[in-house]
């Protein structure tokens, strides 16, 4: 981009060829009613802790998810993943933040991989992150980069916790980051709707069929 080229707005469309969809942690440890993160839980418990994030991500967030995902692979706009991975499988590389939160996937099991809903296909890419934040502990930017994008389409879980650290350090990075808010999900309504509060200062926020309409339009697919 030209000095006189640069955006002044954040509500801008997407360009299809500099743009990528990134879904945060989709993966069986935590959006598996079975996943290890409810290990330590009998049923009852996590049910009467989770239940509402459970259904939610099951009636909203996955479909929602999955449209989005067919929308940009039709459209030719690059899809990419990240999971909590340990590189490790006893977990000793992971952030202090992880080792004092308990969070331990073990490199290769399965509760790290995309849930089966919208498992990556082909040479998709999937990034292993032991962080809140994608940006802090894999080399996202530098992939970014090198495919060249620009513009950042975001969705996935917890909509307050590491959806919302991926906004804020993408936004700080010098991309133009979309949002597309009912394919993002967290614990509870309220959660869900003060982060999307807090952080509309640093990206577009747009609804799935908002974003597939203007996938569609962009790229006549």
């Amino acid at each position: 981009m030209t000095r006189q080229s640069h955006p002044r707005s954040r509500n801008i469309e997407i360009e299809p060829d500099a743009a990528a969809l990134l879904f945060v942690d989709v993966q069986n440890y935590n959006c598996l009613r079975d996943g290890g993160e409810y290990a330590h839980l009998t049923a009852e418990a996590r049910e009467a802790t989770y239940g509402g994030f459970f259904t939610t991500l099951e009636a909203r967030g996955l479909p929602n998810m999955a449209r989005l995902q067919a929308a940009c692979r039709s459209g030719g706009v690059e899809v990419l993943y990240t999971v909590i991975e340990s590189l490790t499988l006893d977990g000793r590389d992971r952030s202090l933040d992880y080792k004092i939160s308990g969070f331990n996937v073990p490199k290769g099991s399965f509760d790290a991989q995309v849930l089966e809903a919208i498992a990556p296909q082909d040479d998709e890419i999937v990034l292993s992150k032991t962080s809140s934040s994608v940006f802090i502990s894999t080399n996202i930017d530098f992939v970014l980069r090198n495919l060249g994008v620009r513009y950042l389409i975001i969705a996935g879980c917890l909509t307050d916790q590491c959806v919302d650290s991926a906004i804020r350090d993408a936004c700080d990075l010098g991309y133009l980051v979309t949002c597309v808010t009912d394919a993002c999900v967290t614990l509870t309504e309220e959660r869900h709707v003060s982060s999307l509060r807090n952080n509309r200062g640093y990206c577009r926020q747009i609804t799935t069929d908002q974003a597939i309409a203007e996938i569609q339009r962009l790229t006549g697919g």
